[in-house]
């Protein structure tokens, strides 16, 4: 006879269990966050995804049919949404005479990354007077360099000053007519660096010596390391490394940086790059998580102010000065001019110097630029080469996965069709595209082809026949989108994999993300997000994976965040 004790013990063991259960089931707690998890080699994680592919209801709706192509976007510029979609993080409000200025992410924001926020902050309390006693304020609107060039150079929207991460943005926004007037060289100081392992940059010195850039470009050429950079179409950090790259091969001389040689040159530099990350932090979650970079490049007041960096790694300083010039754009009028005059002035006290480098700004590193500013044409051509020659020749095969469920009717599935059919325009045609749709069911609308005419006229046609019903079967679609790429990729070996998720919601039906997590892991392909208003940390979990990014969106933006996606990448 079982004592009453034992029998209190096993019982209140029994409803500790259920309830533990029940609360890991809805806190999405992963037990490989204490026990290590397996990930499988490819062909067993190929294995394991048909198995999934088996539980899920799908079918094959393929459309048939073609449509005129009538969406298009010439440039990313076509893309823009309403500047508003950018936030004032400095707003004086009426009265006076205020000049709003672009101001890059690093200096825009708050905390260490707060640093001309702050300032703007503290003029526009100081009751500064223009000579006739108006006050004069600062308006700062957050944005980065590379879409407030976009917005000034196409005209859409010009503040009456800017303030990028280095002169670059200056000069291209010169080639394409406007007019920039230096208000002030430097603002504050930052420099532009590549971030390497310890242990890799050891290796170097043991082979050659002293670890240099144009040392560094050589090993990823030869495929001694892996090294990634930032999207050059929006991050200054990776436009300033392009052009170190091609001015290395070019050896300093600009009239040879587009030249045959160089191009080619490139190509074979590229063929060593892993991914181009469309922010920095993408690159570092990858070196976090598995350590699949050896090097990347980042900011040095960033480096210096994460945690994660501090130790295992070193920095070594590349291509122009990330100077943070001032200028007006076009002819802001003179009492605007005279205003911005007065905030450079505020900028350059002490105060904001000593607050600057605590913030990590002005380092202490030395570093003398190999070469000379380029002109704008020049740079605006480097970004056309980048996007031409950037998969050094391999084809990429991609499947968009588009949610169709119940809750994305009306405007924002609307919005999903014009940004899917406006982004198609930075799809090359020598890549391959397969379109899928999922609700609480799974339809494949697209095989994967070549985006050529017929092709891309298909998409658009199947773009067009969505239509919102049902529930939420995410990963049931990630599974089948999954395994067109790995069939694909059986029948051509060369292709590179992508995956475009594009939801509103999470998950309520079919498949988890714990099914599906390592076997993702173990394919190795990229599984980029776009999410709605959506569980954004689910979806950044999902994209973090193997190397890919998680984008928040919004109906306005969504056309914007697509085709930088699809220019980045595509």
């Amino acid at each position: 006879m079982r004592s009453p004790k034992r029998f209190f013990f096993l019982t209140t063991l029994i409803v500790v269990l259920v309830v533990g259960y029940q609360w890991v089931s809805n806190e999405g707690f992963d037990l490989g966050d204490i026990v290590p998890r397996s990930v499988p080699d490819y062909d067993s994680a190929a294995d394991r995804l048909g198995g999934l592919v088996d539980q899920v209801t799908w079918q094959e709706k393929r459309i048939s049919n073609v449509t005129t192509i009538t969406e298009t976007a010439d440039s990313l510029d076509a893309t823009l949404p309403s500047i508003s979609t950018f936030p004032l993080v400095v707003d004086p409000g009426s009265g006076g005479v205020t000049a709003e200025i672009f101001v890059s992410t690093e200096k825009s924001g708050s905390g260490t990354d707060g640093w001309m926020t702050e300032a703007a902050q503290s003029f526009n309390q100081a009751n500064n007077r223009l000579p006739d006693g108006r006050q004069a304020k600062v308006r700062i609107r957050k944005i980065a360099s590379g879409t407030g060039y976009q917005f000034i150079g196409s005209g859409k929207y010009r503040p009456d000053a800017y303030s990028p991460s280095n002169h670059l943005w200056v000069q291209m926004a010169r080639a394409r007519g406007v007019t920039m007037t230096g208000v002030r060289e430097t603002t504050v100081r930052n420099i532009a660096g590549i971030v390497m392992k310890d242990d890799v940059a050891e290796q170097l010195e043991q082979e050659g010596g002293a670890v240099t850039v144009p040392r560094v470009v050589d090993a990823v050429v030869q495929g001694k390391i892996a090294a990634g950079y930032t999207n050059p179409f929006a991050s200054s950090t990776g436009l300033n490394f392009l052009v170190t790259v091609l001015a290395t091969f070019a050896e300093g001389e600009e009239p040879r940086m587009l030249s045959p040689e160089v191009v080619s040159a490139f190509e074979g530099f590229q063929r060593g790059v892993p991914f181009v990350a469309l922010t920095t932090l993408q690159m570092r979650e990858s070196v976090r998580r598995d350590g699949s970079l050896d090097a990347f490049v980042m900011e040095y007041q960033t480096y210096a102010k994460t945690r994660e960096l501090e130790s295992g790694y070193v920095f070594l300083p590349f291509g122009l000065l990330h100077d943070n010039p001032l200028y007006a754009v076009g002819d802001p009028g003179q009492d605007k001019m005279a205003v911005l005059e007065l905030f450079a002035r505020h900028l350059e006290g002490p105060r904001y110097r000593d607050l600057a480098s605590e913030y990590g700004f002005n380092p202490s590193l030395t570093h003398q630029p190999a070469f000379g500013l380029p002109s704008g044409e020049t740079l605006i051509e480097a970004q056309r080469l980048w996007k031409e020659k950037k998969d050094a020749g391999r084809p990429i095969a991609a499947v968009f996965l588009s949610d169709t469920s119940g809750s994305m009717s009306g405007s924002r599935l609307s919005q999903l069709k014009k940004a899917l059919l406006q982004g198609s325009s930075f799809i090359a045609p020598s890549n391959s595209i397969g379109l899928v749709e999922f609700s609480n069911e799974v339809s494949v609308l697209l095989p994967i082809k070549p985006f050529a005419l017929i092709h891309k006229s298909a998409f658009h046609a199947a773009v067009k026949s969505m239509e919102a019903n049902g529930g939420t079967a995410m990963y049931d679609g990630i599974a089948v989108a999954l395994k067109m790429l790995v069939e694909e990729k059986a029948r051509r070996p060369e292709v590179k994999p992508l995956l475009f998720v594009l939801t509103d919601g999470q998950t309520n039906e079919g498949l988890s993300f714990g099914a599906i997590e390592t076997v993702i892991e173990g394919l190795r392909i990229p599984v980029y997000t776009i999410g709605f208003e959506a569980d954004i940390q689910e979806l950044t979990r999902l994209s973090g994976l193997v190397e890919a990014a998680s984008l928040k969106s919004d109906e306005e933006d969504i056309r914007y965040k697509i085709g930088a996606l699809l220019n980045s990448q595509m």
